[in-house]
């Protein structure tokens, strides 16, 4: 993920910002709250020929990696579906290689949200959500993300535009363009219609941008796009940070969460995953299962 990364993060900032008032009346409204929240995390992709020997068997063929991804991590964030809509064939078979309880979140097409900024869409619409709807109870969050030069000025082309969806479709937007967060009036009139239609907002948490760091729920579910700076000693305690701020919002009402872990060339996305989840685990008393990293063997020893 190259939105907001920075070479240099020294003079950054990374302290989470107070919640939104709003986040507290959302997960206030949840009757009755849920005993067992689902919790989902991730790296953004599952073809990285890096972790064959890591996290996937040695001998492990390309064709085979979704297969061990979905044994590994309970979700991932689909960004192929951004380029691609995806056939029946290819949901099929994503379907059969998933393991029980997987979730795949898919990205919208980006000739829906960036070339045609959400004009004109209603036949690919129908197509995309056809399509990510045959993945059935694999299907988790799917999220909107905006162009960067959609703003607020085209409030009223997102609201038509979420309007026009399946009734109950699972979906978070993702907002890049400045303009939303400048104006606090703004981002209060964007939520309100949000929430109205029950609609996520995607929380992304990356150096360069601090201002998409919006502390702010729309729904009783979260969605989570966290960008570590390849295990820089930040990155754990951010992640930190993030476990106590969810643990709080879990015993507020929160009901889900979808976190996606990215890390640079996401060489370490996996060791990145792990201590989300170890913390988490720690944290709220939940047990869910950690990836398993295969020991790498350093060249020169005998032991």
């Amino acid at each position: 993920m190259d939105f907001g990364k920075l070479k240099d993060i020294s003079d950054v900032d990374f302290t989470l910002p107070p919640d939104n008032p709003l986040t507290a009346q959302t997960l206030a409204a949840v009757s009755p709250k849920v005993s067992h929240p689902d919790l989902y995390f991730g790296p953004p992709i599952w073809a990285n020929k890096s972790w064959a020997g890591k996290i996937y068997p040695s001998n492990a063929k390309d064709k085979d990696f979704l297969h061990y991804y979905t044994r590994q991590f309970n979700t991932i964030e689909l960004n192929v579906t951004h380029y691609q809509i995806p056939t029946e064939e290819t949901i099929i078979r994503w379907k059969e290689s998933a393991a029980d309880g997987f979730k795949f979140c898919p990205k919208f097409p980006q000739v829906i949200s960036h070339d045609r900024q959400l004009i004109g869409t209603e036949f690919l619409t129908e197509q995309f959500c056809t399509a990510v709807l045959g993945l059935e109870e694999h299907l988790g969050m799917t999220f909107l993300q905006l162009s960067p030069m959609f703003d607020p000025r085209r409030l009223k082309s997102l609201e038509n535009y979420l309007k026009s969806l399946p009734p109950n479709f699972p979906v978070s937007v993702e907002f890049r363009h400045s303009d939303w967060f400048k104006d606090a009036k703004v981002w209060a009139n964007t939520c309100a219609m949000l929430t109205e239609m029950k609609v996520g907002t995607v929380i992304s948490d990356v150096a360069g941008r601090r201002d998409v760091l919006h502390a702010t729920l729309t729904t009783p579910k979260l969605t989570l796009r966290f960008v570590g700076n390849e295990l820089h000693p930040t990155d754990y305690t951010r992640i930190n940070a993030w476990c106590e701020r969810i643990k709080t919002w879990l015993d507020m009402g929160l009901e889900s969460a979808y976190i996606f872990v990215h890390c640079g060339d996401n060489e370490f996305a996996p060791e990145l995953t792990k201590y989300w989840i170890n913390k988490i685990n720690a944290k709220t008393g939940l047990n869910l299962q950690e990836p398993k990293i295969i020991p790498q063997v350093v060249q020169g020893s005998l032991f």
